[in-house]
């Protein structure tokens, strides 16, 4: 009897990008460890969901950037599963301010949670796939717009911005190490807008991508899959935005979660 892999999805807990992708993977047949800090009733929810489809899954809460947790999240998933195939990093949070309200507080928020965390629960993550014979792969969820950055959001660029070396920096010291695992990233573009996006922002976020479509949670998920599963690609920072990150468009940058709080 095969022996179904295992995904680690932080972030999961809410229901936006990171339960999208627990979801996908559970789909393609994967036992799933979802995660959540907040929300963790709706993690909850979702785990009783995949079981009865069938799907094993278990949730881990706690916050990604307290440096014991991704140790204890790993043990608890390896006690429970015997083995750890993929982590998907999507634990985040999005604040905006202006530039000249930004405190140091609000900068050390953002990368300890999307910078630190991203790096511990890597870390704790890849030392658990070198030690086994069939490696694993981690894929980062970074953002596209930290090559085309737009204002009100300094502090949550810098953090972010950290992440597209951070997987280049894990494909190199976790492949010396075991050349069966793999770290990417994907940098998504708006692909869940806020419910308090208006049509005429939402047609002008569409007009801003080259494709002219609106961006899904699916299209995330599809790409973290492919990375996950490709034995021949590592350190690949993968945009999944339509060409925005490359295409300015006829009109400014519609953000498209004003008022997003970081749920987890």
């Amino acid at each position: 009897m095969i022996e179904k892999k295992v995904a680690w999805i932080t972030g999961s807990g809410a229901p936006r990008v990171g339960q999208v992708i627990a979801k996908y993977f559970a789909a393609k047949g994967f036992r799933i460890a979802l995660h959540a800090n907040s929300s963790t009733e709706s993690a909850a929810m979702c785990a009783r969901e995949m079981q009865q489809s069938g799907t094993e899954a278990i949730v881990l809460r706690g916050t990604v950037e307290d440096p014991e947790f991704a140790k204890a999240s790993v043990q608890q998933i390896v006690q429970r599963f015997g083995r750890l195939d993929v982590l998907i990093n999507s634990a985040a949070v999005w604040d905006g301010q202006l530039l000249e309200e930004t405190t140091a507080s609000d900068v050390k928020r953002q990368f300890e949670v999307n910078t630190l965390g991203t790096f511990l629960s890597s870390q704790a993550a890849g030392l658990q796939m070198v030690s086994q014979s069939m490696g694993g792969a981690i894929v980062l969820i970074g953002d596209s717009a930290v090559v085309r950055p737009y204002p009100g959001f300094a502090a949550y660029f810098a953090g972010k911005g950290a992440i597209e070396t951070m997987t280049r920096s894990f494909a190199v010291e976790l492949a010396t190490r075991n050349p069966a695992v793999r770290v990417n990233a994907v940098l998504p573009g708006p692909v869940m807008l806020a419910e308090s996006i208006s049509q005429e922002k939402a047609n002008a976020i569409r007009e801003q991508s080259l494709l002219k479509l609106d961006g899904q949670p699916e299209h995330v998920a599809e790409a973290a899959y492919f990375l996950a599963s490709h034995e021949f690609i590592t350190g690949v920072c993968l945009p999944v935005d339509g060409g925005r990150s490359i295409y300015a468009g006829h009109s400014a940058d519609v953000l498209a979660h004003p008022s997003f709080n970081g749920q987890r």
